[in-house]
């Protein structure tokens, strides 16, 4: 699975942005789908999650209230939706698939996707 994102972008502290994510060739509608950001000079964290099999979405609680995970199975896209966003926010944004249904404590770890798109950066200024 090749996974394309897109939507990073330089935006003023309170601003919004949307990433998107999609495949060439799968289908996303059968995969759980996360997203992850890597801050300069931080580890990869997680950000958000959705799984296939139950629609429920999973966030990190430094991003709960503020971004939203969805994704629209007729289109094959995945979607982050950040608002206010806060300078801490600014890293570089990577979406992530795997075919697993588990959700609840995995969706949390790199190590349960095994596909991975580039990066996309998004830098919030103050």
């Amino acid at each position: 699975v090749q996974l394309q994102a897109s939507g990073g972008g330089s935006v003023q502290a309170g601003g919004s942005l949307t990433h998107s994510c999609t495949a060439s060739g799968r289908t996303l509608s059968t995969y759980r789908m996360g997203w992850f950001r890597q801050a300069p000079g931080k580890e990869r964290e997680f950000v958000a999650a959705m799984t296939w099999n139950t629609g429920i979405s999973y966030y990190a609680d430094s991003v709960k209230g503020r971004f939203t995970i969805s994704r629209d199975n007729g289109k094959n896209m995945v979607y982050l939706r950040m608002n206010s966003l806060k300078p801490e926010d600014t890293a570089v944004y990577y979406c992530a698939a795997d075919g697993s249904p588990r959700g609840g404590v995995f969706v949390y770890y790199e190590c349960e996707y095994d596909y991975w798109g580039q990066g996309t950066q998004v830098t919030v200024s103050s």
